[in-house]
C-alpha cells in the first residue's frame, strides 16, 4: 500500500486496495542485518558474540562477511546473515531478545532489493538511514502491458 508523508493512504479516494499477495511465492529467503560501530571495542564485541550465537543457534543460517565500513545502501558497519524462510519464525524472536542492543534490520527476498529495504523492512532497535537510491527497483508488469 502507498501511504503518504503522515503514514495515510495514498490511493485516490475509490481506488481499490491491491489483491494482497502471498507471500510463500514471492519470498526467497531472509537477510538480517546486524549493525555495530567498528570504532569501539565494546560495539564489535557485543556484535562478534551475536554472532557466535547466532551460528550455534542456526546452523544452517549463512554469515556473511564483516564489513567495517558502509556497504552498498548501509550506512553503518556491518554483517549480514542469510537465512531461509521456514526460519523467520525462530530467528526473529531470537534477535529481537538476543540483539544486545544493537541495530537489526530484517528484511525479505523478494528480488526488488528497493521495497525490501524501504517497504517490507523489520527494525530492531535504532531505525539507521540507508541510502536506498543505491539500490535496484524490480520491474513491476502493470496490467497495460501484460
Amino acid at each position: 500500500m502507498s501511504t503518504n508523508d503522515d503514514g495515510n493512504d495514498a490511493r485516490p479516494a475509490g481506488t481499490p486496495a491491491p489483491a494482497p499477495r502471498d507471500p510463500a511465492a514471492q519470498i526467497a529467503g531472509y537477510h538480517a542485518h546486524i549493525y555495530f560501530d567498528a570504532d569501539s571495542a565494546e560495539s564489535r564485541g557485543a556484535a562478534a558474540l551475536v554472532r557466535d550465537r547466532i551460528a550455534a543457534a542456526f546452523p544452517d543460517a549463512r554469515l556473511g562477511r564483516w564489513h567495517d565500513r558502509p556497504v552498498g545502501p548501509h550506512t553503518r558497519a556491518m554483517y549480514q546473515i542469510a537465512f531461509a524462510s521456514e526460519r523467520l519464525d525462530r530467528m526473529l524472536p531470537w534477535l529481537m531478545l538476543n540483539r544486545l542492543g544493537l541495530p537489526v534490520l530484517v528484511h525479505p527476498e523478494t528480488g526488488d532489493e528497493y521495497a525490501d529495504h524501504a517497504d517490507h523492512a523489520a527494525w530492531l532497535g535504532e531505525k539507521l538511514p540507508l541510502k536506498l537510491e543505491v539500490l535496484k527497483r524490480a520491474s513491476r508488469s502493470t496490467p497495460e502491458t501484460d
